[in-house]
């Protein structure tokens, strides 16, 4: 369940009050969840308790994380878990493990790879949720400035009949990103060679411009666009990726997630929120550059779930005070909020 999922991080941003009534994180109980998520704990639980009666299993349950023991509670003392586990002959050993970095790894930007941008940045194929379009207007005679043209059919990474295809993306997803440049650029001068196009091997730097500069020699040879269709749909979306100005921002994303794992143990969060602070601009004052309110939740989400354990106190209270201030004035002075803020207003 998607609430379940979210549950970890929801706690680490809403803890209970400070103050003798407060609840910790291992005194978090069933009757402390809101409404909806009881009932989806009920029922994982009762899904759970089905699943061990037809395995017929006697569970000795282990749990990890303050959602997993809410959870793990409930099966040890529902009556039909009781009931079951004095009849049952096998044992076995349930361990039950909060996926709090599972939003970490979702909402993270990993190491180098030129594979992860691309899926990241490039618009999603329509229909398809692990794939993208590629504009293939560079390889045809008509041009046009509008970006929302949509009169060449897109492109798009999936090449299962194209061996070299496949090989470059291989590429993209397990080298680093200078290394997956100097792939695709040598992909392109072997298939440019075979068909006799004149290409000339430069060395050095691949930049973007230098592969679009290959992809033209094959523009106007439609036999050489229909052998290597494949391997130009890839290269051409690795160049439409280095181009985006989100790739910057990618980047930047990837600096501030290294620091904050590197600080994050001799700072407390007080400190690196009120770094971030700073940063939450309303729309008219950002530039393209900067971060959007979108942004913003994603690093707070990222912070809260690498973080661990938090300190409570009146310095992080208010913190955490300036930053929702700060967030909420940014998103209320969105003139079109994205489809997921206007989701979460």
């Amino acid at each position: 369940s998607p609430e379940l999922c979210l549950l970890p991080a929801l706690t680490g941003l809403l803890r209970p009050l400070p103050g003798t009534g407060g609840l910790g994180p291992t005194e978090v109980g069933l009757a402390s969840l809101p409404a909806e998520l009881q009932t989806a704990v009920r029922a994982v639980v009762g899904d759970l308790d089905a699943l061990l009666t037809a395995l017929g299993l006697r569970e000795e349950t282990f749990a990890v994380g303050a959602l997993s023991r809410v959870i793990a509670t409930e099966l040890a003392s529902s009556n039909p878990a009781r009931n079951r586990r004095r009849v049952a002959t096998n044992k076995a050993s349930v361990v039950f493990v909060d996926r709090i970095l599972d939003l970490a790894g979702a909402v993270g930007h990993h190491g180098d790879s030129l594979a992860e941008k691309i899926l990241s940045v490039l618009p999603k194929l329509p229909g398809h949720m692990t794939d993208v379009m590629v504009n293939m207007g560079e390889l045809t005679a008509l041009q046009s400035t509008d970006e929302t043209c949509s009169i060449i059919p897109p492109g798009c990474l999936a090449q299962p009949s194209d061996p070299a295809a496949k090989a470059l993306w291989e590429s993209f997803m397990s080298l680093k990103q200078k290394e997956a440049v100097m792939e695709a650029r040598r992909h392109l001068v072997e298939a440019a060679s075979r068909e006799n196009l004149p290409i000339k091997m430069s060395m050095g730097e691949v930049t973007p411009e230098q592969l679009s500069s290959y992809i033209q020699l094959f523009r106007n040879n439609l036999k050489a666009m229909e052998n290597h269709c494949g391997l130009l749909q890839l290269v051409l979306a690795a160049v439409q990726t280095l181009k985006h100005p989100q790739t910057s921002k990618w980047d930047n994303f990837l600096a501030f997630e290294r620091l904050l794992l590197q600080t994050i143990g001799d700072s407390e969060m007080p400190s690196v929120l009120n770094q971030l602070l700073p940063m939450i601009k309303p729309y008219n004052e950002r530039t393209k550059d900067d971060y959007t309110c979108e942004d913003f939740l994603i690093l707070l989400v990222y912070m809260y779930s690498v973080v661990g354990e938090i300190k409570s106190g009146e310095e992080l209270d208010t913190a955490e005070e300036g930053v929702k201030k700060a967030l909420v004035k940014a998103i209320c002075d969105e003139p079109e909020p994205p489809p997921v803020l206007q989701k979460m207003t």
